[in-house]
C-alpha cells in the first residue's frame, strides 16, 4: 500500500483574538447554564438535565481555555519580543 502524500503545502494558521474568543466563548456556557438553571424540573421530567451539567462543564473547560490561551499569548509576545531585540543586536 502507498503511503498518502500531500499534493500541496499547509496553509498558514489563522491567527485572531484568541483570548477575546475563547472569553465569549465561556461566557455564551456560563449563561446557558444560568438561563436553564430554573428550568431544572422540566429537564429533568424528560430525562435530559445532562443538558444543563454539559453548559456548566463548558464553562469550566472555558477558564481552563482561557487561562491556556493568555499563557500561550503571552509566551508568543515575549518571543517576538526577543527576537526583535536579538535583531536590533546583531545590527551594526
Amino acid at each position: 500500500m502507498a503511503k498518502w502524500t500531500p499534493k500541496h503545502e499547509a496553509p498558514e494558521p489563522l491567527e485572531g483574538p484568541v483570548v477575546a474568543t475563547i472569553t465569549d466563548g465561556t461566557i455564551l456556557w456560563f449563561v446557558l447554564f444560568l438561563v436553564q438553571l430554573p428550568f431544572y424540573g422540566w429537564f429533568d421530567d424528560r430525562g435530559i438535565t445532562s443538558w444543563i451539567w454539559t453548559c456548566l462543564a463548558g464553562a469550566g473547560l472555558g477558564l481552563i481555555g482561557i487561562w491556556y490561551v493568555r499563557k500561550r499569548d503571552a509566551a508568543i509576545k515575549r518571543h517576538a519580543a526577543a527576537q526583535a531585540a536579538g535583531e536590533e543586536h546583531a545590527q551594526p
